[in-house]
């Protein structure tokens, strides 16, 4: 997997960033959504060990675990499930791309250099 490509490289070079991304399903599991939920469950475990193993190395590992995001793709669910979405988000609406994008940018800057094994939330509170 790139994770293991990725850290090997960045071991040798004695710095690097890893960002995964993941889901908030993942950290809350979701109805009707086992296999999902367990492979971004999966995510989130690798993330943490990863961090472990590469932390000497200089090497930060996170993750970021988006909620609802308003992508090609979500526009074709239907209407309801969106609005469901949108009201279980303390902030009234779904993430845009750049919302998430922002987020990998900041962990894969020096200002992030003293973050590893997390997994930041961007989901407007959907899951709190």
């Amino acid at each position: 997997n790139y994770n293991k490509l990725a850290a090997t490289y960045f071991k040798e070079q004695r710095s690097g960033k890893i960002v995964n991304i993941t889901s908030i399903n993942g950290l809350r599991g979701k109805f009707g959504q086992c296999n999902y939920s367990a492979s971004k469950g999966g995510i989130i475990a690798l993330t943490k060990s990863l961090a472990k193993e590469v932390g000497k190395f200089n090497v930060n590992v996170n993750a970021v675990a988006p909620g609802m995001v308003m992508t090609k793709m979500a526009q074709n669910i239907p209407a309801e499930f969106l609005q469901k979405a949108i009201d279980e988000t303390v902030l009234g609406r779904i993430a845009a791309t750049d919302d998430i994008a922002n987020v990998v940018v900041f962990l894969c800057s020096e200002k992030a250099r003293h973050i590893t094994g997390e997994i930041i939330k961007v989901d407007g509170g959907q899951y709190i």
